[in-house]
């Protein structure tokens, strides 16, 4: 039976950078090469060696033309602190344990297909030869045997996968300094896997290049506004290229106005709506 959990007690979390992730793979296949054909008894019987991925990366891209931007966003069980998994199953099949790790009773799950469909994240699989759901399990094994990671973080070779042990208050303290966001957060489960850089993802941007003499010139140090109905959101100057982005928009639709000045080549100006990524070509700057 799980432990009780508490503020005093340190958990586990795992911190994802989707900055820093190439989709080299090395997380699945070291979480592979620790489950598949071998048993942990009391965490979990072996992991398929076909037919499921206890992590998987997502692939999603932004942007067109010249300026587009490929992210990939590992993802696997969140070890959710209020998880719906645990509250499916009822009887301790799952549950939840004091330093924050959600595990799969491979005994007491057996037969339990229904908790297949329990993760709204779709992150438990049926094993159809053991007949049991199955999740990452935070490499549970490993932890209580002294490791300080799981193989996952372990094989990262970018630092894009970081896991740590600290108190609830230490993980909203570091939540709110990085900016980490869980996936989904309308669920409200609370996830322990956290995400840096997740506007790489699922917000915008919009981007462009400040030319002049038709087009034929690049103008740097453009001082580029973002307006929207009664605001000014977002400000920059174009780079030595005359490039400019603004990043971690989000997709309201809502009509927004670029305003965009040089003291010696002009100003220019766009409009549109915010609905996707777009990079809205050369904008051309005249004199008054």
């Amino acid at each position: 039976m799980a432990a009780p959990t508490g503020e005093c007690v340190n958990k586990w979390a795992l911190i994802v950078d989707v900055a820093k992730c190439t989709n080299c793979q090395n997380c699945v296949l070291a979480t592979r090469d620790e489950h598949v054909g071998n048993t942990h008894p009391g965490y979990d019987v072996p992991m398929p060696s076909s037919g499921s991925e206890w992590i998987t990366i997502e692939r999603r891209t932004r942007g067109n033309d010249s300026m587009v931007d490929v992210s990939y966003v590992p993802q696997t069980c969140n070890h959710c602190d209020d998880a719906p998994c645990v509250r499916a199953a009822g009887d301790g099949a799952i549950y939840k344990r004091a330093d924050g790790l959600v595990i799969i009773d491979p005994v007491k799950s057996r037969g339990r297909r229904d908790l297949v469909e329990s993760c709204p994240y779709g992150m438990i699989s049926w094993n159809p030869e053991a007949e049991v759901p199955q999740k990452w399990s935070f490499d549970a094994h490993l932890l209580d045997a002294g490791w300080r990671q799981p193989r996952c973080a372990q094989a990262c070779p970018t630092g894009a996968m970081q896991s740590l042990r600290l108190a609830d208050s230490e993980l909203q303290e570091l939540k709110a300094r990085d900016a980490l966001e869980e996936l989904r957060p309308e669920l409200q489960s609370r996830s322990r896997v956290l995400y840096r850089n997740l506007h790489r993802a699922t917000r915008c941007f919009l981007g462009g290049t400040v030319t002049r003499g038709g087009g034929l010139e690049n103008v740097p140090d453009a001082r580029v506004e973002l307006h929207i109905p009664g605001a000014t959101i977002a400000s920059c100057v174009s780079d030595s290229f005359g490039d400019f982005r603004f990043d971690d928009l989000e997709a309201t639709g809502i009509d927004w106005t670029l305003r965009i000045s040089h003291p010696e080549s002009g100003v220019a100006s766009m409009q549109g709506t915010l609905t996707e990524s777009r990079y809205l070509g050369t904008l051309e700057l005249v004199k008054l």
